[in-house]
């Protein structure tokens, strides 16, 4: 079957999250034929290129959503009235007083059905006059906003929204509905894939609601980290109406999603209860645990004496959501208890932000250990170092867990810890805070302590310290879960009988060819459009990568 893939910051792109697992999805479900549809991040993502690509992907489409040109779309009246229009109730969904989240005991609650033809009569109005740039940056928008929030009904907060609130709420929809303005829709574009699959929820998952709209293909989502959640985390300081107006417009795009999706599949259960809040049907749902290549970690994990007895390991990206401050103060512990304790912090800042938390944790282990340490990047004379993966540390990840007799994880805030993941497969005894899914991903092959609790931290490492046929135990175990659970085969092969499932549930609805470039008779039979028992699984036309005849690949663009 041909899947149009939806991409946000990562494949095909060289850097970015999310790219690793596409890459191996692709390459792994060899019998298909992949379109990439990807939305870019950053100037930067677009200037380092992309991955090498395997043969089998046919086509390449890409939008930046970090800029947008005028379009220079001009509205007539009647265009202009049709923008008012659906804008205008989009913005009065989001300004009502309700909980876009909140379980609600009707099928399709009247405010979800609102957004829904709202964002579609965008959707139709970007076709029919060639895009909505200049439309949602104009001033009719904003006064749309306005209107809404002060009308009777409307949210507290949004009534007291201010010009500057209604101008960043405006400037923020705009960016979020410039997917309604590509020219992706069409019979020779998304129309001709037989399912989109969209690699995160959101905005990224906007193009597979409008091909659903227009051409009804099937849309199955894969969310690791639950976008709305990311949502109310990364606005803490926004003001309380831009907060609640954000808010109800990613709320009703993941219901909305979530409603129109064939099956979603979230990597955890922490990721599920977060879809299921926002209206997800659990009938809908499969749990798909990311998938790891164990071959880089076998070494290591056949080789559980490589570790040094008094090392602890931390592995990252170093940001301040990873609570290595906690984790210095529960080491200064464990030095009481084992003096000959080590501990090593591997991996590089992430960002500005990251560079001067990694600066702060730098000073604040020469305070905690000042008579040992002769600096801050020294690897053997203080108890603590700081380090990185390839430079004067570990060569590889693989090394770098193998070095230590444990490995921590102090995280306040985690979606599916791949790190964790990758310690268990070299058999490695793990120390974690209880965050996200941790505790899934380890099951009982690990110690779990509270987060932001360096005395409970201490304990658990330095009872581990002293008990080696224990961490030989645990190391064990753990291993022997990841190489069941979270194995690239495993994610392949769930996803490939997902792809059956969701096209054995869908008529053929795409003209297939003869050699001779003559549509095949009788591929697509007429009762497969026909409402009526003839649409059930038993009786269904057979899906499109079992037919011999090959659809013929289009050109890469981009």
């Amino acid at each position: 079957m041909r899947i149009g893939l939806l991409t946000e910051g990562g494949y095909p792109y060289v850097g970015g999250e999310g790219g690793l697992w596409c890459d191996r999805l692709v390459r792994g479900l060899d019998r298909h034929e992949f379109d990439v549809y990807a939305f870019s991040t950053d100037e930067a993502q677009e200037d380092a290129g992309w991955v090498p690509l395997p043969p089998r992907i046919g086509r390449v489409r890409t939008a930046p959503l970090w800029a947008a040109e005028d379009d220079g779309v001009v509205y007539g009246r009647r265009a202009r009235r049709r923008f008012s229009e659906h804008y205008g109730e989009l913005a009065a969904v989001l300004c009502a007083a309700t909980d876009p989240a909140a379980p609600d005991p009707q099928p399709v609650p009247p405010e979800a059905d609102r957004f829904a033809t709202a964002l579609r009569g965008l959707a139709e109005l970007a076709r029919d006059e060639g895009g909505l740039v200049a439309a949602l940056r104009s001033e009719t928008a904003v006064r749309a906003l306005e209107r809404a929030c002060r009308a009777p009904g409307a949210l507290r907060t949004a009534r007291e929204a201010r010009v500057p609130d209604l101008l960043a709420v405006a400037a923020h929809l705009e960016r979020a509905l410039r997917p309604l303005s590509l020219d992706w829709y069409e019979e020779d574009g998304l129309g001709a894939v037989d399912l989109c699959h969209a690699a995160a929820g959101g905005v990224t998952a906007l193009p597979g609601l409008l091909a659903h709209h227009f051409f009804d293909i099937p849309l199955l989502v894969t969310e690791y980290g639950v976008r709305l959640r990311t949502h109310y985390l990364t606005r803490p300081d926004a003001p309380p109406a831009v907060r609640s107006l954000l808010a109800a417009f990613h709320g009703r795009l993941a219901a909305e999603t979530y409603r129109r999706a064939a099956f979603i599949t979230p990597g955890n259960t922490h990721a599920r209860r977060w879809q299921e809040r926002c209206g997800a049907d659990r009938a809908k749902i499969r749990t798909v645990y990311p998938g790891m290549d164990a071959a880089p970690f076998a070494e290591a994990g056949e080789s559980p004496e490589r570790a040094d007895p008094y090392t602890l390991v931390w592995v990252g990206r170093v940001e301040p959501a990873k609570d290595l401050v906690s984790l210095l103060h529960a080491f200064a512990e464990i030095r009481e208890e084992e003096p000959r304790a080590r501990l090593r912090i591997i991996g590089g800042p992430s960002g500005p932000e990251g560079a001067a938390y990694l600066g702060h944790c730098e000073a604040l282990a020469a305070h905690l250990f000042p008579d040992e340490a002769e600096g801050p990047h020294s690897a053997g004379a203080g108890p603590v170092s700081f380090e990185e993966i390839g430079g004067p540390g570990p060569a590889t990840p693989a090394d770098a867990y193998a070095s230590g007799a444990v490995v921590v994880l102090s995280s306040v805030v985690e979606g599916f810890p791949a790190g964790l993941v990758e310690a268990m497969l070299c058999g490695r005894a793990t120390v974690s805070t209880d965050v996200g899914a941790v505790v899934e991903a380890i099951g009982g092959t690990g110690l779990v302590v509270p987060p932001r609790n360096p005395r409970a931290f201490a304990e658990a490492c330095v009872s581990l310290l002293r008990d080696p046929e224990r961490r030989v135990r645990l190391g064990a175990a753990a291993r022997a879960r990841a190489l069941e659970l979270f194995t690239v085969d495993q994610n392949i092969s769930a996803f490939h009988g997902i792809y059956l499932e969701i096209v054995a549930h869908t008529p053929v609805r795409r003209l297939l060819l003869d050699d001779t470039g003559d549509p095949l008779p009788f591929a697509a039979p007429a009762e497969s459009h026909v409402p009526g028992h003839w649409t059930d699984p038993a009786s269904r036309a057979a899906p499109t990568w079992a037919m011999d005849t090959p659809v013929p690949a289009t050109e890469t663009t981009r």
